[in-house]
């Protein structure tokens, strides 16, 4: 998953990433008796196919992980989407990077459940029932049938770059136009006419049929979770530890987009301890309130603030333009 520090937590039934997937850094990453489990099962049920983490191997390009995994190599933006590869102009991808590679997940229904709480654990919103049921070949207003396995859409974030509008987001995304009133309708836009630069607009997909090759390296991403999460989370962490001097220099000499290159790229590393997340979102924030990303801005304060009870926003401390991002007028 692209760009977030979202924990994953654990349900009666299943794993989830939150369904608000607090904007931080968005990745999933499979704990290790899910991964144990999905071995088990995996000659007996078809994988689990959700969002997965892909490491990017020397040469390649993004068009032949598109046409390996999903068998069309115009999904190339999903995977630029998805991983925040545009913002800012645009990032290209390096040997040792690792990606969020998109897929929709399962989920087997239990006696009680509806359309309406599962859209909320799932989607982050009981408003976005019709969607996850319409996914499904199902309406909202009957209950799913108790044992049966349904689809969950991937929600991934977009982050617009400017003179766009949800009609050609949906076009990009959905290859329709005519799904402009899903989009609007499920991120609350009320009809807005105009996407600002840095808004993120949630698009719900759930064509995202695996490749056999796509569904080996879910099943493989998951087996190296389960082997290596402990030690690649102490590296992550040391290795953010030594990267903030200089995201910090980066901020304060002015050099927003690398550090905001930089910062998200720490994101990406791995899971990191509360106070990074909070010290690294703290200067995304203002790296993105220098470049008038408004909604990156807002996200990343959100983020800042959720992981560092002590927090501020201090107006002797802070500009106007960080202040105004983070809604305080």
């Amino acid at each position: 998953m692209i760009v977030w520090a979202g924990r994953l937590r654990r349900t009666a039934h299943r794993t989830v990433c939150p369904g608000a997937r607090e904007w931080c850094y968005v990745r999933t990453v499979s704990p290790p008796f899910v991964a144990i489990l999905a071995v088990i099962l995996a000659t007996t049920v078809a994988p689990n196919a959700r969002a997965f983490i892909h490491v990017v191997q020397k040469t390649e390009t993004l068009a032949q992980i598109a046409e390996r995994t999903y068998g069309r190599i115009q999904y190339e933006k999903i995977l630029v989407a998805a991983n925040a590869l545009d913002v800012q102009g645009g990032t290209p991808i390096v040997a040792g990077q690792r990606l969020e590679v998109p897929a929709v997940d399962h989920y087997r229904v239990v006696a009680g459940d509806t359309w309406s709480a599962l859209a909320k654990h799932f989607l982050g919103d009981a408003d976005r029932a019709w969607v996850l049921a319409q996914a499904n070949d199902m309406v909202a207003w009957i209950p799913p049938a108790e044992d049966a396995e349904v689809i969950v859409p991937y929600n991934m974030r977009y982050i617009a770059s400017g003179n766009e509008s949800v009609t050609s987001i949906a076009q990009k995304f959905m290859g329709e136009k005519n799904r402009v009133f899903l989009l609007d309708r499920y991120n609350h836009l009320q009809g807005q006419p105009a996407i600002r630069r840095g808004d993120v607009i949630l698009v719900p997909l759930s064509n995202l049929p695996l490749t056999e090759a796509g569904k080996m390296e879910a099943r493989a991403a998951e087996a190296a979770d389960r082997s290596q999460a402990a030690g690649a989370a102490r590296a992550a962490q040391r290795k953010a530890e030594s990267e903030m001097p200089v995201l910090l220099a980066d901020v304060r000499g002015g050099r927003y987009v690398e550090a905001v290159t930089r910062g998200v790229h720490m994101l990406g590393q791995g899971d990191l301890t509360r106070p990074e997340i909070a010290f690294i979102h703290r200067q995304l924030t203002e790296a993105y309130a220098a470049l008038d990303a408004r909604g990156l801005g807002a996200a990343s304060c959100q983020t800042w603030q959720a992981n560092d009870p002590k927090a501020r926003l201090d107006e002797g401390l802070l500009s106007p333009k960080i202040l105004a991002v983070c809604g305080k007028p």
